[in-house]
C-alpha cells in the first residue's frame, strides 16, 4: 500500500489541476454524481443483464435446438438488440423528464420528492412487469412452442374461463411466478433506495449536454437499427426453427408486438357485412373450377385435392416477381416502349395478356402468388401475426414433396416481415443482399436488378446439380422510388436518368440478360418460370376500384411450355395452383384459385381487387364495387335480372369477406 500511495497524491494534484480549466472534473473529483439520471442508468444495465441471463437460460433449456445449429451468439447478440429496444422506449419517457425537472427545479426538494416517486413507481413497475412475462415464458414454451404473443392477449379476453385453468393446472407455475415478482419487486426497491441521488451538481451546460446525448442515444436504442424500417422480429429471424427465433425476443416485447399487429387486423366482414360461415363457403366452392364433393376436409374448407396436368418427373419452379411492373409499362399489352425482353417472352411462352393484381403493395403480391390468399382490407397475411407460421404456402407444399425452397432478394429481407413470414412457412434458404457473392452496383433498396439475377443464376445451377428439385421466389427492387440503377445499360426513355420509366426500362434489360444465361443453362430444361409483377406502381384513378391500374403482365416459359396468347380474365390467385400443374406436382391444399391448364367455364372467370376498404368482383361481363356501410354497386354489360344480381352480389361478397373469416379461425393450411 505504501508504494501506491505517492501515485494516489500525484492523481489528486493532476485532478486539481485539470479542474482549474474543467469545472465539471470538480464533482468530487472523479465522482460525477448524475443525480436521478444515475439511477436510471444503473436500472438501465441491471435490467439488461438480467434479461441477457434469463435468455441464456432458455438458450440452455432448450439446447437441443439452439445448440445443434449453433445458433446461440446470434440469439445472444440479436436478443441484446431486441432488449435494448425495449427497455429504451421504457426509459426515455423518465429519462426525459428527469433532466427538465432537474434544469429547472435543481435546488428545489419538493419537486425532487415528486421526481423521486414519479421514478420509483415507474422503474420498479418496469423490471417487474419485464420479469412477470419472463416467467410465465417457460410454460407457453411448453404449450406452444412460442413466447407469450397474441394468446396472451386473447386470453385476458375470457378471465373466467383461464383462472380456472390456471389455478387447476398450472399452481406450481402460478407460484413460481409470484415469487418471481415479488422477488423483483423487493429488490428493485432497494436498489432504488441505495442508489438514489436527489440532484447534481453538474452545470447546467453540461447537463444539457449530457441529457441530449442520452436521450438521442435511447432513441437509437429504440429504433434499433439506421436501416429502413425500425427494428422488429423479421428483421432478428435468421433460422427455419420458429422458436430458435422466438428466443432472440424478449417476452413483453412480443406480447406488445403482437397487441400492435392484433389493432392492424381488421376483417372485412365489419365493412361488408357479416354471413354465416356455412353460406359463404358454399359460394367459394361453388365458384371453383372443382365439384363441391371434392371439398370433404370440413376442418379446412377451402382444401381439396388437385391432380396436376403433367404426370412425369416434377420439375423446378422459379418465380421472378416484377417490383411495381403495371401493363402500362409492358409495350406487348399496349403499354410504353420500355419492355422488348419482357414482350419477347411473352411470345415464346405462355402470356396471360388479361390478368390483375389482387393489390397495390408488394406483400399482396406475394400473398396472392405464393400463399393464393384471398385479399381482404387487413393486412397482408405476410406482415400479420397468426399466420407467421403453419399457414399455407406453396414453399411449405412442395417442401413436403422433397422440394428444396428458397427466396432471393437484393435487399434487406425482413422489409415487410417477408424473412419472418418465410422462415415461418416452408422456405428453407434466404438469399439476400449479405449473402451475395459480388455487388457491382448498390442502391437504395440495395443490388442492382442484374446482381440479383447473378446470384440467382449462381444459385440454380447449383440447385440443378443435385437430385432434388427446387422452388424459388426472386423478388426484383430497382424499379422502385427512388429508382436508382447503373450507367450506361440503356438507352433512356425519359432524359432525366432516376424516373418510374427509365427504371422499368432497366429492369427490362436485366431480365433479358438472365434469360440468355438461363437458356443455356444446365437448369433449363427442367424448370418453369414465372415472370409476374407485384402489382402496379402508383394507383389513382376516380373510380371506386381503378380497375385498369390492377393489370399486370404475367408469362410462364420454359422448356416444355407451348406459346400461347391467353386473353382469359385471370387473378393472382390463379398463378400458383397453375405452376403446380405444369410442374407436376398433385396434391392437397386450401388454393381456390384456378388450374388454368384446366378448361374454365367462362362463368366461373373472375378478378378479386382490394383498394384500401373498397373491393371489386369482376366477371367478363360484370363488376361488383363493395364500399363500407353501403350497398353494393353492380355494373354489368346486359340488363340483370333481380335475381342475377342478388346472386351476383352474394358471392362478391362471400370472396370478400372468406379470407378474414379463414385467418381469423387457422383455417388456411
Amino acid at each position: 500500500m505504501g508504494a501506491i500511495t505517492p501515485l494516489n497524491i500525484e492523481l489528486n494534484n493532476i485532478i486539481d489541476n485539470v479542474g482549474e480549466q474543467l469545472p465539471i472534473t470538480r464533482v468530487n473529483k472523479i465522482k460525477l454524481n448524475l443525480g436521478p439520471v444515475g439511477v436510471l442508468l444503473s436500472f438501465y444495465a441491471i435490467t439488461l443483464l438480467l434479461l441477457t441471463v434469463i435468455r441464456l437460460i432458455f438458450i440452455v433449456w432448450q439446447a437441443e435446438r439452439t445448440l445443434n445449429e449453433n445458433a446461440w451468439p446470434q440469439i445472444l447478440l440479436n436478443g441484446l438488440r431486441i432488449d435494448i429496444s425495449i427497455l429504451s422506449y421504457l426509459f426515455i419517457i423518465p429519462l426525459l423528464i428527469s433532466f427538465i425537472a432537474l434544469f429547472i427545479n435543481s435546488k428545489n426538494s419538493s419537486g425532487n420528492q415528486i421526481l423521486r416517486s414519479f421514478l420509483k413507481a415507474w422503474l420498479i413497475t418496469s423490471v417487474t412487469v419485464l420479469v412477470f412475462f419472463e416467467a410465465i415464458t417457460p410454460t407457453f414454451i411448453l404449450e406452444y412452442d412460442l413466447r407469450p404473443n397474441r394468446l396472451f392477449i386473447e386470453y385476458l379476453i375470457y378471465p373466467k374461463e383461464v383462472f380456472s385453468m390456471l389455478f387447476t393446472g398450472y399452481k406450481i407455475e402460478i407460484l413460481s411466478c409470484i415469487i418471481s415478482m415479488i422477488f423483483t419487486t423487493k429488490l428493485s426497491m432497494k436498489l432504488f433506495d441505495t442508489s438514489w441521488q436527489a440532484k447534481t451538481d453538474l452545470p447546467k451546460k453540461y447537463l444539457a449536454l449530457l441529457g441530449i446525448s442520452l436521450i438521442f442515444l435511447c432513441a437509437l436504442g429504440a429504433r434499433g437499427t439506421l436501416q429502413h424500417r425500425p427494428i422488429n422480429p423479421a428483421m432478428m429471424a435468421f433460422s427455419t426453427d420458429h422458436l430458435v427465433n422466438e428466443l432472440t425476443l424478449n417476452s413483453l416485447y412480443s406480447t406488445l408486438f403482437a397487441l400492435k399487429q392484433m389493432q392492424l387486423e381488421m376483417s372485412s366482414a365489419d365493412f361488408y357485412g357479416d354471413k354465416p360461415f356455412d353460406e359463404v363457403i358454399t359460394q367459394v366452392q361453388q365458384s371453383s373450377n372443382l365439384a363441391t364433393n371434392q371439398y370433404v376436409n370440413a376442418e379446412i374448407p377451402t382444401q381439396a385435392f388437385h391432380t396436376a396436368s403433367y404426370q412425369g418427373k416434377p420439375k423446378n419452379i422459379v418465380i421472378l416477381l416484377q417490383e411495381s411492373l403495371g401493363a402500362r409499362y409492358v409495350g406487348g399489352l399496349g403499354g410504353l416502349p420500355l419492355s422488348p425482353s419482357l414482350d419477347k417472352l411473352m411470345n415464346q411462352g405462355w402470356n396471360f395478356s388479361n390478368l390483375y393484381a389482387t393489390g397495390t403493395r408488394s406483400v399482396r403480391g406475394i400473398e396472392a402468388i405464393t400463399t393464393g390468399f384471398l385479399p381482404t382490407v387487413s393486412r397482408s397475411v405476410v406482415k400479420l401475426d397468426k399466420s407467421q407460421k403453419n399457414f399455407f404456402t406453396i414453399a411449405d407444399f412442395l417442401k413436403k414433396q422433397n422440394y428444396y425452397t428458397q427466396f432471393i432478394y437484393g435487399g434487406e429481407s425482413h422489409f415487410d416481415n417477408m424473412k419472418s413470414f418465410f422462415l415461418g412457412n416452408g422456405f428453407e434458404d434466404i438469399v439476400d443482399y449479405p449473402k451475395f457473392n459480388h455487388v457491382e452496383f448498390e442502391g437504395s433498396w440495395g443490388a442492382s436488378d442484374e446482381d440479383l439475377y447473378n446470384q440467382a443464376h449462381k444459385e440454380f445451377n447449383e440447385l440443378a446439380n443435385k437430385e432434388q428439385p427446387f422452388f424459388s421466389l426472386v423478388f426484383t427492387s430497382s424499379n422502385h422510388s427512388p429508382y436508382d440503377f447503373p450507367d450506361g445499360k440503356i438507352t433512356l426513355h425519359d432524359k432525366e436518368k432516376n424516373t418510374r420509366n427509365n427504371a422499368a426500362k432497366y429492369a427490362d434489360y436485366a431480365l433479358g440478360n438472365f434469360f440468355e444465361k438461363a437458356k443455356k443453362s444446365n437448369y433449363w430444361d427442367n424448370t418453369i418460370f414465372l415472370i409476374v409483377a407485384d402489382h402496379d406502381s402508383r394507383v389513382a384513378g376516380a373510380e371506386l376500384v381503378p380497375i385498369e391500374h390492377f393489370h399486370i403482365p404475367a408469362v410462364i416459359i420454359g422448356k416444355d411450355i407451348k406459346a400461347k396468347q391467353d386473353s382469359r380474365l385471370t387473378s393472382q390467385i390463379d398463378l400458383a395452383p397453375t405452376l403446380l400443374s405444369l410442374a407436376g406436382v398433385s396434391g392437397t391444399h386450401p388454393m381456390i384459385g384456378h388450374d388454368l391448364t384446366q378448361i374454365i367455364p367462362n362463368e366461373k372467370l373472375r378478378a378479386l381487387m382490394q383498394y384500401d376498404k373498397n373491393f371489386a368482383y369482376i366477371t367478363r361481363d360484370s363488376k361488383v364495387f363493395l364500399q363500407p356501410d353501403k350497398e353494393a354497386l353492380v355494373i354489368a354489360k346486359y340488363n340483370l335480372s333481380a335475381e342475377d344480381k342478388l346472386q351476383l352480389i352474394k358471392r362478391a361478397e362471400s370472396h370478400a369477406i372468406v379470407g378474414s373469416k379463414l385467418y381469423q379461425q387457422a383455417l388456411y393450411h
